[in-house]
């Protein structure tokens, strides 16, 4: 940007997805004054629950803008070049784009499993055909672990509302 502002970009796989995670999922603490308005007007657009969208913001980035995952993964909610190109985002690493474009693919996932959330999520994190192809959460540690915790994230956030 040419404000004058430097950031820093962060650079790092999924928050949530290392199997070798240390982070205690059930007591981590939660980020509740972030983006709300965003998460609330998506959430509501697409139809998708807010705590659904704050556990995916939370394993996806930790809540972090600048995120950039070594493959390049994009924003809030991590999204591909490719996906957020689809998805009408033309500036990934804004987060009201990022937000809306993340929401608006989870609703996809979400459509396309049937509402499981588990298989949503799965598929947000590895692609809905490796779901398809395994007829389930995919065998990789990555996903199982992401799923696992995306799930207690969701539980946990639905409790705050």
């Amino acid at each position: 940007p040419s404000s004058g502002v430097k950031y820093d970009v962060m650079r790092f796989d999924c928050y949530a997805c290392s199997p070798r995670s240390t982070v205690n999922w059930h007591t981590t603490q939660l980020f509740t004054d972030r983006y709300n308005a965003e998460i609330e007007r998506e959430a509501r657009r697409f139809n998708v629950d807010p705590a659904l969208v704050r556990a995916v913001i939370h394993a996806e980035s930790a809540f972090n803008p600048q995120a950039i995952s070594p493959k390049g993964a994009q924003g809030l909610m991590q999204l591909m070049p490719p996906t957020a190109s689809d998805l009408g985002v033309t500036n990934a690493m804004d987060t009201s784009q990022n937000i809306y474009g993340g929401v608006k693919y989870l609703s996809w996932m979400l459509e396309r499993f049937n509402g499981d959330t588990r298989l949503a999520t799965a598929a947000y994190n590895a692609g809905p055909g490796a779901v398809q192809r395994y007829g389930g959460i995919p065998p990789f540690a990555e996903t199982q672990a992401y799923t696992e915790r995306v799930a207690i994230l969701h539980q946990r956030y639905r409790q705050l509302n």
